[in-house]
């Protein structure tokens, strides 16, 4: 650590501590907090001319209280849509936020894109928000392990953020409690922390916040984290040789959309995710054999994630390669024929119950009253399911239950040839409709259309996680 003072303008900042095993867009993060000035327009002279984000401070001569010289413009402040002589700055913070439209954006700490697109993503999930709320700085139950509750409060703490602030975060406490978790994302090379692959970020963080929010002090939250992107899954394992059939289930927290030469939709790459073949010694022919595996989905959750396997390890270049095929997807997915038999007759009653919903919005006719306290019954034992009732717990609000349709809320992309360099994106679906690309700090209003460019077939971002939010049918009983 180095202690230096900063002069901007007419004002000395005394006392700034840098951490010199972080790059200097960090130091710059803090000088944006005191200032206004955002990194990029900052110039702080040092040997050799002006500081760069990506520098190394050992081949900079910044010696222990050193003045350092700012050259920068504030922001100006943001002003909201007039209504009388109000400004946002006149607002708390908060309100300022607010008065924005979206959250604030993510600095780039260093190669820390996979990570900012992450977090945006799952930041769109309000059901999670409130879970991590519902965790206190001192839950520790469960055996959870020191460096899992550290990364739930930072993520808990770094949504806090977002929603507070109209300028840019700084995720320094996140980056630092993930790298200590999984040192994976600490990785080097000549002395710059490496890029990473976003999933990887993902679903750690996903795994981490399961078995935190699992923990006695917060068991209400418990549940809603495996409903809210739990996958149960029922397979049948067939030996075509030998005859051999068994039963399996597992608990996944997202789809894989496998892509091949014929693959050109996202439902053609979940057929071949969900049908795979594998290798193993079957006990009836004494030695290894093929079998068949066909999965189908038993039980469904809030918020259904996809990966495209986009990635795959190349032997020759000892590397990750990337598959850049087209792979196009809809704004509305319907899961129904990946359902195993039992779950499709669960959701028989709640789907009818959509469609005539979305029917009377129309003033198109509906199904008749035999037919709907049919549904009813129908829908009285599908609630019997923890996949189907989304909220229990007071009898008097109508019962949201899941119907296999689901609607595209969030989109992580890449862009580049390998996992291990390029750039990572979050778009993100906010609640008036529009959507909003998260670029680390720099956050941009895109349409529609926009998001559907994002199908890959081209060096253009193209869509490597997309999360789906399931659209409920209500039921009264």
């Amino acid at each position: 650590m180095l202690t230096v003072s900063v002069k901007w303008q007419k004002q000395v900042f005394p006392g700034i501590e840098i951490d010199t095993s972080q790059p200097p867009i960090v130091f710059k993060s803090q000088l944006y907090t005191l200032t206004g000035v955002p990194p990029e327009r900052q110039k702080i002279m040092v040997k050799g001319g002006i500081l760069k984000d990506d520098a190394d401070w050992s081949t900079l001569a910044v010696k222990d209280g050193q003045k350092l010289m700012m050259i920068g413009t504030a922001d100006e402040i943001v002003k909201a849509p007039e209504k009388g002589p109000v400004f946002v700055e006149d607002l708390p913070e908060e309100e300022q936020a607010v008065a924005l439209g979206h959250s604030a954006g993510l600095y780039n700490l260093g190669n820390t894109c996979y990570m900012n697109s992450t977090l945006q993503c799952l930041h769109s999930v309000p059901e999670l928000k409130s879970a991590l709320l519902s965790y206190s700085d001192t839950a520790r139950g469960n055996g959870i392990d020191q460096a899992s509750h550290s990364l739930t409060l930072a993520t808990r703490n770094t949504f806090g953020e977002l929603d507070q602030s109209v300028r840019p975060v700084a995720p320094l406490q996140f980056l630092q409690t993930l790298r200590k978790k999984y040192p994976q994302f600490a990785q080097q090379h000549n002395n710059v922390y490496m890029q990473q692959d976003a999933e990887e970020c993902w679903t750690q963080l996903v795994y981490t916040l399961c078995q935190t929010l699992t923990s006695d002090a917060s068991e209400s939250a418990a549940l809603s984290m495996k409903q809210l992107f739990g996958i149960d899954l029922v397979s049948r394992v067939h030996c075509a040789e030998s005859g051999e059939e068994s039963t399996e289930t597992e608990s996944v927290y997202s789809l894989k959309c496998h892509i091949s030469h014929d693959v050109n939709h996202l439902h053609e790459g979940l057929k071949h995710g969900l049908k795979t073949e594998l290798e193993k010694v079957s006990p009836a022919l004494g030695r290894t054999a093929i079998y068949t595996r066909e999965s189908r989905i038993n039980e469904l959750p809030r918020y259904l994630t996809v990966q495209f396997v986009r990635f795959f390890w190349k032997r020759e270049s000892n590397q990750k390669a990337k598959i850049l095929r087209k792979v196009d997807y809809p704004l509305e997915l319907d899961v129904y024929e990946f359902c195993s038999d039992e779950l499709k007759q669960k959701l028989q009653a709640p789907r009818q119950m959509l469609r005539d919903a979305e029917n009377a919005k129309f003033g198109l006719k509906t199904q008749g009253k035999a037919s709907s306290s049919k549904e009813n019954e129908g829908s009285s034992s599908a609630g019997d399911s923890s996949s189907m009732d989304i909220d229990k717990a007071d009898p008097s609000v109508p019962k949201k239950q899941l119907t296999g349709v689901y609607d595209l809320v969030a989109v992580l992309t890449h862009k580049g040839r390998s996992a291990d360099s390029g750039h990572y994106v979050g778009w993100v679906k906010q609640d008036d409709g529009k959507w909003i690309e998260f670029d680390d700090d720099n956050p941009n209003i895109r349409k529609e259309e926009d998001i559907l460019k994002l199908s890959g077939g081209g060096d253009w971002h193209m869509a490597y996680i997309c999360l789906y939010k399931a659209r409920v049918a209500e039921s009264k009983s």
